[in-house]
């Protein structure tokens, strides 16, 4: 069973326009509506206001850490150590009697070997990856493009079928519209014939209802 019983439907290409006064009519039906779901018609809604005066807003932590950007200008962001990236300084040369005369020199020079050796398999992993895409990018990039180009084409029949339905709605309902224009129009000079027939019936038996009750008032008296 339907919730909604009531029915909107209109003939546009029957119905005559409204006149100005309907118009206000409806407008301050509207107003009220809009009053009483107490919509505050001043501010406009969110996606209307123009990026001049948007203010976007962020997490906790993105507002705490524009703070602490904006508190000093100088500073810098912590999150990624840019220092092993930089060119790795070797520590002082050795000596066939270093390792037990300054154990802290061989420490240094592990330390060292040891970010070198990341380097270079993030040096040559990057070496590799560059040749893929020098090898493969442009076909895999090309493919990308005929995929989007078939997309974007189904999209757009897509939506000229239904422009094209919509035009056949309009041109069906158009014609319908047309086909029973003169039965409206003599359907509701009938109906506006009969409604004030039953106007002039009740007045006149109401006239005759005074005159009865007049009679009998002078016959009483």
């Amino acid at each position: 069973m339907p919730l909604i019983h009531e029915s909107y439907d209109s003939l546009p290409y029957v119905d005559a326009p409204p006149d100005q006064a309907a118009l206000a009519t409806a407008k301050a039906l509207i107003d009220d509506d809009i009053k009483s779901a107490g919509i505050d018609t001043a501010q406009l809604h969110p996606l209307l206001i123009p990026a001049a005066q948007y203010t976007p807003r962020f997490p906790d932590a993105i507002e705490q850490e524009h703070a602490r950007l904006q508190k000093d200008l100088t500073s810098k962001l912590s999150a990624i150590d840019l220092k092993r990236y930089e060119e790795l300084e070797a520590p002082p040369n050795t000596t066939p009697t270093s390792d037990e005369d300054k154990p802290e020199l061989l420490e240094q020079w592990t330390e060292v070997l040891k970010k070198a050796y990341t380097s270079s398999e993030y040096i040559e992993g990057r070496l590799t990856e560059l040749g893929l895409l020098e090898k493969f990018g442009k076909n895999a990039w090309l493919i990308g493009n005929s995929q989007l180009e078939d997309i974007l084409k189904a999209i757009e029949a897509e939506l000229a079928d239904v422009r094209k339905q919509q035009e056949d709605v309009e041109t069906v309902r158009r014609s319908h519209q047309e086909n029973v224009h003169g039965e409206i129009h003599t359907l509701e000079d009938t109906w506006k014939r009969g409604v004030g027939r039953v106007l002039e019936t009740e007045v006149a038996a109401e006239g005759l209802k005074q005159q009865i009750l007049e009679r009998r008032r002078a016959g009483a008296v």
